[in-house]
């Protein structure tokens, strides 16, 4: 772990470098036009856009409401609110697109699971490839798990067939008990309305993926960037061993996921030995990728974070492209 990695992560939780950096003449305009690249919009209608550009490129996305550690219930239901207005929000795809560009194949969404039923311009229209990203410490998860399943599962409710809901990698501490809400939800018939993210450098993660995928929850595979004192790989040969084990793992298991990784050596290893299996990325990081691998006939995905806190985000972006 370089050092300099390490400082920029506790930078990135650091509230008051943020207030510090805000308060400066210009310094919150100058801080966002550098953040600008990988941030999606401060509003929800900014954000829509982008969303729209890309599913105008051919590329899916997924939106994630910037957010952490919640620490009410109150404020959980306010993030849960925010996520249904987006999921109500999302872009939609006339019948003649609505297969193109897809990173589920059709016998992966279940049009039987439980859904709200489309209203107004709505009704008759296919979904686009949109979906949505939550961090589950932005539902309070450390404050009411059993509430913060509830409410992952009305999100995932509120979406129609194809669309799912990614619950993203936190630090080790909370694996246990994000992955116990996945399976929660899932359990209530919305397995294919959710996503989980596994992290190839945790030691747990093999059986987190058999669990995941007997539940038929979709996978995204990333390296796993957090910093962990223990229980886990060690960032190099180790972690990229154990990411490629998962991967073989995921597909012979037959459930839907994907790759997220920036890291084109390991991607292309994977690619190579399991076909067009679909692609992540972050938005702004490596993003002439994107067009290569649509152009070879492999569905790719953008994550696309957006909402006032920012900052802290941006810096984490930094931190990560210091190692993993």
């Amino acid at each position: 772990m370089r050092a300099d990695r390490a400082i920029l992560f506790k930078l990135a939780t650091n509230e008051r470098l943020e207030h510090v950096v805000k308060a400066l003449p210009g310094g919150e305009a100058n801080a966002y036009r550098a953040a600008s690249r990988y941030v999606a919009g401060r509003t929800r209608e900014e954000a829509l856009a982008k969303a729209t550009e890309l599913l105008g490129q051919g590329h899916g996305v997924s939106l994630d409401l910037f957010g952490e550690l919640s620490t009410s219930t109150t404020d959980a239901r306010r993030v849960a609110d925010d996520y249904l207005a987006l999921a109500d929000s999302l872009p939609k795809a006339s019948p003649d697109s609505a297969t193109q560009g897809s990173t589920d194949s059709p016998a992966q969404a279940s049009p039987d699971s439980p859904a709200q039923a489309p209203t107004g311009d709505q009704a008759g229209s296919v979904p686009a490839d949109a979906w949505l990203s939550v961090d589950l410490s932005h539902l309070a998860l450390d404050v009411d798990p059993r509430r913060t399943a509830d409410l992952l599962a009305q999100i995932a409710g509120a979406l129609p067939p194809g669309r799912r809901i990614q619950v993203g990698a936190e630090d080790l501490r909370r694996a246990e008990e994000i992955l116990t809400c996945v399976l929660d939800a899932a359990g209530r018939g919305l397995a294919d309305r959710l996503g989980a993210t596994i992290q190839a450098n945790l030691l747990r993660s093999p059986s987190d993926v058999e669990a995941l995928t007997e539940a038929g929850v979709h996978v995204r595979l990333v390296k796993g960037a957090y910093v962990e004192p223990r229980g886990v790989h060690p960032y190099g040969e180790p972690t990229d061993i154990a990411y490629l084990q998962l991967a073989h793992q995921l597909a012979a298991a037959g459930t839907p996921w994907s790759l997220a990784t920036h890291d084109g050596r390991l991607r292309e290893a994977v690619l190579l030995a399991l076909g067009p299996v679909p692609v992540e990325q972050l938005l702004g990081v490596r993003p002439e990728v994107l067009d290569d691998l649509r152009s070879r006939g492999v569905p790719t995905r953008v994550y696309l974070p957006y909402g006032p806190d920012w900052f802290r985000y941006w810096l984490r972006r930094i931190a990560e492209s210091r190692g993993a």
